[in-house]
């Protein structure tokens, strides 16, 4: 049995195979899940976000054509509910756990090295911080999920070479900010 593409799922799922929907989710819960805990939410409000994709996607089955990246689409409804929330609940999301996101710095290395590595990537998640959230998406999706710089265009709404421009002017501020608090 072949395993049908996201785009042929979404589809099945606006003609009202509506329980198709439960495939999209199983593939796609985690990456959902680590974005929006990257974006700086908690794990409960990130888990609760999740659900709210899939909630948006169903609602608004009608209107999904299945041209472009079904990644683009789910990551532009991901995005969307992301502001939606943080609008509707009026929080500060300078929260953005960049330990989280980076890789396991946890190796057999002495205490003092170890120590280095945590201060390091404290310094990475304050700088992380000091970047506004338009830069944090772009950082997220272009380093930490790997989609394509024409995908991401398809969530910011701008082209691919746009894309490319914001995330190596995000990559520049925060190893601008990162470079600030080395000295400090």
């Amino acid at each position: 049995m072949h395993q049908l593409t996201d785009n042929a799922l979404m589809l099945k799922v606006k003609s009202g195979e509506v329980d198709k929907l439960g495939l999209i989710y199983e593939r796609h819960k985690k990456r959902l899940f680590g974005f929006f805990y990257n974006l700086g939410n908690d794990p409960m409000t990130s888990e609760d976000l999740v659900q709210n994709v899939f909630v948006r996607m169903l609602k608004y089955k009608k209107s999904y054509t299945g041209e472009g990246s079904f990644m683009a689409w789910m990551f532009r409804t991901a995005r969307n509910v992301n502001y939606d929330f943080h609008k509707k609940n009026k929080k500060n999301t300078n929260q953005t756990d960049v330990a989280a996101i980076a890789y396991k710095l946890e190796d057999e290395t002495s205490e003092l090295e170890r120590m280095d590595k945590k201060d390091t990537m404290v310094q990475l998640e304050r700088a992380m911080h000091s970047l506004p959230m338009e830069k944090r998406e772009v950082l997220i999706l272009s380093k930490y999920k790997a989609m394509k710089f024409s995908e991401i265009g398809e969530v910011l709404g701008c082209s691919e070479g746009a894309a490319k421009v914001k995330a190596h002017r995000a990559l520049n501020d925060l190893r601008s900010a990162f470079e600030k608090m080395q000295i400090q």
